[in-house]
């Protein structure tokens, strides 16, 4: 490849080589020959360009001219989809040439050194055993505290299960005006794109302008750069919040809850943190998971046995009736769910929601969900099997009646050797404040690796709005 300024027709013009898009994690070394003859300035640079725009330069020459072929080699990490860029720069017509060629990449560093070891994972928790490598400041208390909520229709649950632990700042309860909680993050290497992803929940705030935000903590510094803030959010319903960043040098996650005054104080949930390389935008872009359904977009691989007023609806939001359904949707807290709406129903009516035909496979199979039962006159949901070739369905789960107020995560382990589908039975209870809704459907190949945590009561003594500490 070559490349002229003779065919420059504006000052400072530049000509671009780009790579294809890399689709898988890589690194190691890029090298490749180069000719450079130059009687004015040109700047010859190499580029890692994310899907984001943002361009990082790993190698400049640094000689005005080679008279023969020279080999240049640059040590490269691309742990999220990157584009190799070529770029010279051109201050005049007289500026000379560039030729590039035998361009390779080998996974062996360059320089014999060993890549950074650093597993996103470890920057995420969803607090079900410990605070993971999370850590506070000593010097604020109460802080933040790892808790549970048996299910109950008053306060809702964590977001991970419905009945697990999550974070809270209980700044209500403190006497101190402009209280602040901080949690840290593990450190992380600089220079790399990360998305930062995690769930909030904000209860008894008049103003939630501010009352949780990001911070980034740059070691080698003392300031601390604000990347995100709580503006809006709907009350008690847990929301997601998406960050994309970069930093030069290593640095720390920290999230910060206060109050303003006194009398502006409150709850403040956090749970389900994770970190992946790249922007989330990019992420975003990218299809969902074989067997996943959020229904964001629409209804997936499932149709409806008969449409209608009384089937099942896709929605957003809280549910119509009052004192019943659930107030957003389990993915996000703003996005969509499947739910039935009662009041078009009438007692005993019964909804249907079934998959296309899926493939068996011998072994074992996982299927998960949320499911959001609450009101008090709460019916029947039900999901059941039938093989291909047979008349029957098989029962697989069920749950009759108010569960809670969270959205809650059912299991199910199941074997088909034939294809197969999968059918959700919703039945309206005895009054309007009926509505059942399901969310995040996914099939898994293999066993499940978890276990559904059952509950059954009867009623819901004042002991289960508690919180545990």
């Amino acid at each position: 490849m070559y490349v002229d300024s003779v065919y420059v027709k504006h000052f400072q013009e530049v000509a671009q080589l780009i790579s294809p898009k890399t689709t898988a994690p890589m690194s190691g070394c890029l090298s490749f020959y180069y000719q450079l003859k130059q009687e004015s300035s040109i700047v010859f640079t190499l580029y890692l360009r994310d899907m984001s725009g943002f361009y990082d330069e790993i190698w400049k020459t640094d000689s005005a001219s080679t008279g023969d072929w020279a080999l240049a080699e640059v040590d490269f990490s691309a742990p999220y989809p990157m584009e190799v860029v070529f770029e010279v720069a051109f201050n005049s017509a007289k500026g000379g040439y560039v030729a590039l060629d035998d361009i390779s990449f080998s996974p062996v560093y360059c320089s014999n050194q060993t890549g950074i070891l650093f597993n996103p994972a470890d920057a995420g928790c969803n607090f079900e055993e410990d605070l993971c490598n999370f850590y506070q400041d000593h010097k604020d208390v109460p802080g933040w505290s790892r808790v549970k909520v048996k299910r109950n229709v008053y306060r809702a649950g964590d977001h991970t299960t419905g009945f697990g632990y999550y974070l809270l700042a209980n700044t209500k309860f403190t006497s101190q005006p402009g209280y602040i909680g901080r949690l840290y993050g593990p450190t992380l290497p600089g220079n790399l794109q990360f998305c930062l992803r995690f769930y909030y929940a904000l209860y008894g705030f008049f103003k939630m302008s501010g009352t949780l935000a990001v911070y980034i903590f740059e070691e080698n510094h003392v300031v601390q750069e604000k990347i995100w803030s709580v503006l809006d959010s709907p009350r008690g319903v847990w929301t997601q919040a998406e960050i994309s960043f970069k930093k030069p040098m290593p640095c720390k996650v920290v999230f910060v809850s206060w109050c303003k005054s006194f009398w502006d104080c409150g709850l403040v949930a956090l749970d389900d943190i994770s970190l992946s390389l790249g922007s989330c935008q990019a992420a975003d872009l990218l299809p969902p998971s074989p067997g996943e359904c959020t229904f964001e977009k629409d209804e997936c691989v499932f149709t409806q046995k008969k449409r209608g007023r009384g089937s099942w609806q896709r929605r957003r939001g809280p549910t119509p009736t009052s004192y019943t359904g659930p107030k957003g949707d389990h993915t996000t807290g703003v996005g969509y769910y499947m739910y039935i709406e009662a009041s078009n129903m009438v007692y005993g009516q019964r909804a249907y929601l079934i998959s296309r035909s899926l493939r068996g496979t011998s072994g074992k199979q996982c299927l998960t969900f949320f499911y959001h039962m609450y009101g008090a006159g709460t019916g029947l949901l039900s999901v059941y099997l039938k093989r291909e070739g047979d008349d029957e369905d098989i029962p697989l789960w069920r749950r009759t009646g108010e569960q809670s107020i969270s959205w809650l995560k059912a299991v199910i382990e199941y074997e088909s050797d034939r294809n197969y589908q999968i059918t959700f039975e919703a039945i309206r209870g005895v009054s309007m404040r009926s509505d059942t809704a399901i969310d995040d459907i996914l099939f898994q190949a293999g066993p499940c690796l978890e276990v559904e945590e059952i509950q059954f009561s009867s009623g819901y003594p004042d002991s289960l709005n508690e919180i545990e500490y």
